[in-house]
C-alpha cells in the first residue's frame, strides 16, 4: 500500500504560525465578545484591538470594535473601524450598518441613508435596517422641509409665548408660583421644594410654571458673557458637578450628600444635562429653576447634549413633546443656546464641558466675545469647548468622536500656562471612579451620573474647590429609581444605539 504524504505543517513553519496567530485572535475576541455581552465596553473595545493585532486582515473583528466604539459614544472612531472593515470585505453587511449607525449619531444623516441601504441589499431581511433607514431617511426629509421653511430674522418662539394666557385652574394640584410686587410670579425657596418633591413621585409642574422658570431663566442668561468669572471668597467653596443626563434621582442624591444649592452653597453643573436619561425635563427646570432663584451662585455651562441635533436623536424633545408640547421644545432650544460656553474659577482654573479650544488656539479673551447665540459649528473654539477630549499621547490627533480634537498633556500645559491658568475642569465622558486625574494634574475630568444609562457601573463624582482652587472630590453610587428605561422618549431604533 503506497504511503501518503503528510501534508500537516511542520512545527515552525509559516503554516503553523499563521494557524496559531488566527487561533490566539479567536481566542482573544471570545473574551471580547464576553465582555462586551457584559456591557463592559471599554474593555472589548480593548480586546478587539488585541486581537486585531493577531489578526488584522479580519472585517469581523474591525466591525466588532466599531460596535465597541459606537457604545462608548467614539462615533469618529466607529466610522474609521466601519470603513476598514468594508475595506477588508465588501459585503460585509455589518461594515455599512455600524457605519450608518454612527453618520446617524453625528447627525449625518445623508451618510447614514446610504450605508443602511447598502447594508439592506447585502441583508434584506433585516427588519432592524429598515426600520433604521426609514427613520434616517425621515431625518433628511426633515432637514430639507426644514431649510425651506428658513426665514431670515424669523423671531424666536419664546417671543410668543404669553405667559398671561396660560392658566393654572383650580384642578392643578402641584407646587403653586406666588406674585411678587411687580406681579410677575417668581421662583422661590418653597416653590423649588415643592416642585422636587412632585418630580419625585413622577407629578409634572403646571406648564404655566414651566415657561417662567425657562424664560426667567433664559433673560438671566442673556445678560452674561461667553466666558464668566467666578469668584470664590476666603472660606467659601464652590461645587463643580459634570454630566447629569437626565439621571434625576442621582441629581437628588447629589442634593443629599451637599447641601440644596444656596448663596452660601454655590453650584457649577457642567452641561450635558439632558438626553439619555428619561428625566431630562426634571433635570432642566430643576437647574434652570435654581439658577432664576440664585442667578450669582447657580451656575451652567453648555454641553454638547445642549443642542438640537443631540436633542433630536437621544431623547429630550421626545421627552419634552410627550410631558409637555413641541412649542416648549423650542423654548428650551433657544434657552440652551444662551448658556454659557466656560467658567473661569478665581482666575485660576477653567471649567468647559469638552476642554480648551487648543487647536485653534484662541485665547480667553476671545472666547468672552464669542457669538454662542447658535447651534454649536463643527470647528472653532465653540466646537472645540463642547467636544474636545484628553488624550495620554503627547500631542493633538482627530477626536474619536468624529468631532474636535483630543489633546495631550504637552498641548493642555501650554494653552493653560498661556492663558495664566493652571488646570482644566472638563466632564463629557464616563469615569468608572466618577472623575480623573489626568495630564499631571492639568486636566481633571468630573462625571456625576452613576451607572451611566443603567448599564456602565461607573460610580459619579463632584468636585469641591476652595478660595485657593484646591479640589476635593465627592464619589457616589446610582441612587434608585422607578422602573423607566434610558432613552425611553428617543426614537425607536436608535433607542438603544449609544
Amino acid at each position: 500500500m503506497a504511503v501518503q504524504p503528510n501534508t500537516a505543517p511542520e512545527a515552525g513553519s509559516p503554516q503553523m504560525a499563521e494557524a496559531s496567530r488566527l487561533e490566539q485572535a479567536a481566542a482573544i475576541k471570545a473574551d471580547a465578545n464576553a465582555a462586551f455581552k457584559d456591557k463592559h465596553y471599554a474593555v472589548a473595545q480593548q480586546l478587539y484591538s488585541k486581537a486585531l493585532e493577531a489578526d488584522p486582515t479580519s472585517a469581523v473583528l474591525w466591525g466588532n470594535r466599531a460596535f465597541a466604539a459606537i457604545r462608548l459614544e467614539e462615533f469618529g472612531g466607529a466610522i474609521a473601524d466601519a470603513s476598514k472593515a468594508l475595506e477588508l470585505d465588501p459585503k460585509y453587511a455589518k461594515g455599512f450598518y455600524r457605519r450608518g449607525d454612527a453618520s446617524y449619531a453625528l447627525g449625518h444623516f445623508k451618510d447614514a441613508v446610504r450605508d443602511f441601504r447598502a447594508a439592506i441589499r447585502l441583508a434584506p431581511g433585516d427588519p432592524d435596517l429598515r426600520r433604521k433607514l426609514a427613520e434616517a431617511e425621515r431625518e433628511v426629509k426633515k432637514e430639507a422641509f426644514e431649510r425651506a421653511l428658513a426665514v431670515p430674522d424669523e423671531p424666536p418662539v419664546s417671543d410668543e409665548i404669553v405667559l398671561e394666557e396660560i392658566t393654572v385652574d383650580s384642578s392643578y394640584q402641584g407646587p403653586r408660583m406666588e406674585a411678587g410686587e411687580s406681579g410677575q410670579l417668581q421662583v422661590s425657596l418653597e416653590f423649588v421644594q415643592g416642585m422636587l418633591a412632585a418630580f419625585k413621585e413622577e407629578q409634572l409642574i403646571h406648564r404655566r410654571y414651566a415657561f417662567e422658570i425657562i424664560l426667567q431663566a433664559q433673560a438671566i442668561l442673556k445678560s452674561l458673557p461667553s466666558l464668566v468669572d467666578i469668584h470664590v471668597p476666603p472660606g467659601g467653596e464652590l461645587t463643580v458637578c459634570g454630566d447629569t443626563h437626565g439621571q434625576f434621582f442621582d441629581l437628588l442624591r447629589i442634593f443629599d450628600l451637599n447641601g440644596l444649592p444656596s448663596p452660601s452653597n454655590p453650584y457649577l453643573f457642567n452641561g450635558d444635562f439632558v438626553d439619555r436619561g428619561s428625566w431630562s425635563v426634571e433635570i432642566i427646570l430643576t437647574l434652570l429653576a435654581f439658577k432664576c432663584l440664585y442667578p450669582s451662585h447657580f451656575h451652567l455651562t453648555r454641553g454638547n447634549h445642549e443642542a438640537k441635533s443631540m436633542n433630536t436623536i437621544y431623547g429630550f424633545v421626545g421627552e419634552v413633546k410627550a410631558k409637555y408640547s413641541s412649542q416648549m421644545a423650542d423654548v428650551f432650544r433657544e434657552t440652551f443656546c444662551w448658556l454659557p460656553l466656560g467658567y473661569v474659577i478665581n482666575h485660576k482654573v477653567l471649567v468647559v464641558h469638552g476642554g480648551p479650544p487648543v487647536a485653534c488656539n484662541a485665547t480667553l479673551d476671545e472666547v468672552r466675545q464669542l457669538d454662542r447665540n447658535r447651534e454649536p459649528p463643527e470647528a472653532g473654539p465653540m466646537c472645540e469647548m463642547l467636544w474636545n477630549d484628553p488624550q495620554e499621547a503627547a500631542g493633538m490627533t482627530p477626536n474619536k468622536r468624529g468631532v474636535g480634537v483630543a489633546f495631550g498633556p504637552d498641548v493642555a500645559k501650554a494653552w493653560l500656562e498661556g492663558q495664566g491658568l493652571q488646570m482644566v475642569v472638563r466632564s463629557h465622558e464616563v469615569k468608572d471612579e466618577g472623575y480623573e486625574v489626568a495630564h499631571d494634574g492639568y486636566t481633571v475630568t468630573i462625571f456625576s451620573a452613576p451607572n451611566y444609562c443603567d448599564q456602565m457601573g461607573n460610580k459619579g463624582a463632584f468636585i469641591r474647590f476652595d478660595s485657593d482652587c484646591s479640589p476635593s472630590f465627592t464619589q457616589f453610587s446610582a441612587a434608585p429609581h422607578p422602573n423607566k428605561r434610558p432613552m425611553a422618549y428617543a426614537s425607536g431604533a436608535f433607542a438603544n444605539m449609544g
